[in-house]
């Protein structure tokens, strides 16, 4: 047990890429974070769930995403699921809230940002452990607070669940303030918070950005400073990146990039004013990185002037892979997504990433953000699953490295934990049964008393949408449906193959079928529902 309690802040960004900062290959200005990298822990092989609430839910509860209530997104919730156990779409009673244990414990726990696990409340993080909290309730939002007036017959189906929605300790918040900038304003509400902690207090801190998911807004004056720099397109970005991950050391030299897998038209065949405006969506999502960057360097800046900086464990990483989807092409949308936007929103070149227009940047950029994985967001191949991820705490012997070793979301609340010398109060919390942890305590490997974060033999099980995978060591089995995969399982040796390209299903069925029958073990475990149809998301 430490002789001192550390405090805790995790920073948690939301659909951004695996080389999307600095530290871990990009060209994006992100000073801050880069320098709590190079002084801390980087992990190459650190996974999520494949989509933001579920990772959250496993963020929280240190355990799997089926067993604390978000085994698909509420937004998208199916009558065959609906009131079934895992699959109430919030974060349910059956779990401990890391914040509820921390509190208990004389921590002050603090949050500012997005929430996306209930909507009402009783499911607010007030009601999960929180002493203060001001929190975005959904999955999205737009960035300035603008409200178009559309009709509720005309929003599209998933566009409704990205209306602005907000609670400040439980209550619902009335209206958001004219300067209103999502990152800004979340990092000046935690700032307050931090401002405010009782003294003597340990505090644990929750930052989880909206910021850079869609849709795609950022202030002019960043927005200009990239705005010539990605002209020579997606495939270019992808291969600059890939060339930094090998120059800095996150991946072999020899390491085989998947392909890229798009329905949208090659950079080569779009017109000038396509690519234009294309290059421009990318500007925009660069410039939300670098302001994210910049309140994480607010929130710091004042850790050290308050000389808490020494004694906070600072933990940054990405909620799942960059978002690839094409929206107007995916059915929860619906067919009228695009015809709205026009309507509603201004976007003409010189207006994109103000808060009136409305867009996301596709396939083939986020795969310069996932390379060398396969895929991105809400696939459960590397490039959904796997994200950066660093940690910074001086006293840990563990620091000013490159961790390879394999991690979960489910690691953070144990280790959190151990950390704070606090036991997981499972089987029983607050007067309920409880679950206990899935995830696995990193701190003895962190103190390097312990060789790995996981031996060899550790199984850890995905599924999201109908599409599975399940892992033991470097063996990895996937199976992703029609069209985007071949509606059957497939194997990869990640250690020779991270970009899942060779599969070994047929030269291997030995090492298949002991995952398959592991896969069903965790089936069985969690809850997941693999007999009723999945979700006509994308």
């Amino acid at each position: 047990m430490m002789t001192t309690q550390p405090n805790f802040l995790v920073i948690l960004a939301d659909d951004l890429g695996f080389s999307d900062i600095g530290a871990f290959g990009s060209e994006i200005s992100t000073p801050h974070l880069d320098e709590l990298a190079y002084a801390g822990l980087r992990f190459t092989d650190f996974h999520t769930a494949s989509a933001c609430s579920p990772t959250r839910a496993m963020l929280l509860s240190g355990t799997d995403h089926h067993l604390a209530g978000l085994g698909t997104f509420a937004e998208i919730l199916t009558p065959a699921h609906a009131g079934k156990p895992g699959y109430e779409g919030y974060l349910n009673d059956q779990v401990a809230a890391l914040p509820e244990i921390l509190q208990d414990a004389g921590y002050h726990t603090i949050m500012s940002g997005k929430w996306h696990l209930g909507l009402t409340p009783e499911r607010s993080p007030h009601a999960r452990g929180f002493d203060q909290s001001f929190a975005l309730l959904p999955g999205a939002a737009n960035h300035y607070g603008f409200e178009a007036d559309i009709s509720p017959d005309q929003t599209p189906r998933l566009l409704k669940g990205t209306r602005g929605l907000y609670a400040e300790d439980g209550e619902y918040v009335k209206a958001l303030p004219d300067d209103y900038y999502s990152s800004d304003y979340f990092t000046d509400r935690l700032l307050g918070y931090l401002a405010d902690i009782p003294e003597g207090k340990p505090f644990f801190a929750y930052l989880p950005f909206s910021a850079p998911h869609w849709p795609l807004q950022a202030p002019d004056e960043l927005i200009a400073k990239y705005a010539h720099r990605y002209h020579s397109g997606p495939d270019a970005l992808r291969l600059e990146r890939l060339a930094r991950l090998k120059d800095l050391g996150l991946i072999d030299a020899n390491v085989e990039a998947h392909p890229v897998i798009a329905t949208n038209a090659e950079w080569a065949a779009l017109t000038d004013d396509q690519k234009a405006f294309s290059a421009r969506t990318m500007a925009v999502y660069a410039a939300m990185v670098e302001r994210m960057d910049w309140n994480i360097g607010r929130v710091i800046e004042q850790l050290k002037a308050n000389d808490q900086f020494d004694n906070t464990v600072i933990l940054f990483l990405s909620d799942n892979g960059a978002e690839g989807a094409l929206l107007e092409a995916l059915p929860a949308f619906g067919p009228n997504l695009q015809q709205v936007i026009d309507t509603h929103y201004d976007n003409s070149l010189a207006n994109l990433g103000r808060g009136n227009s409305y867009i996301w940047y596709g396939p083939r950029w986020a795969q310069a953000g996932t390379a060398p994985a396969r895929l991105y967001k809400a696939f459960t191949t590397e490039g959904g699953i796997r994200v950066p991820a660093l940690l910074h705490y001086g006293k840990l012997a563990r620091q000013n490295t490159i961790s390879h070793d394999f991690a979960t979301v489910m690691d953070i609340a144990p280790t959190v934990l151990e950390l704070a010398g606090v036991q997981h109060p499972a089987p029983r919390f607050r007067d309920r049964e409880v679950l206990p942890v899935r995830g696995r305590s990193l701190l003895p490997w962190l103190q390097a008393r312990s060789e790995h974060t996981h031996p060899q033999d550790h199984v850890t099980g995905w599924e999201l949408f109908g599409r599975k995978a399940i892992r033991q060591g470097d063996w990895k089995a996937v199976f992703i449906p029609e069209p985007a995969g071949p509606s059957r399982w497939q194997l990869y040796d990640l250690s020779q193959d991270p970009g899942e390209i060779h599969d070994q299903a047929e030269a291997r069925p030995d090492i298949l079928s002991g995952l398959l029958n592991a896969w069903q073990q965790y089936v069985r475990e969690t809850g997941v529902l693999e007999d009723i149809p999945a979700p006509s998301l994308l």
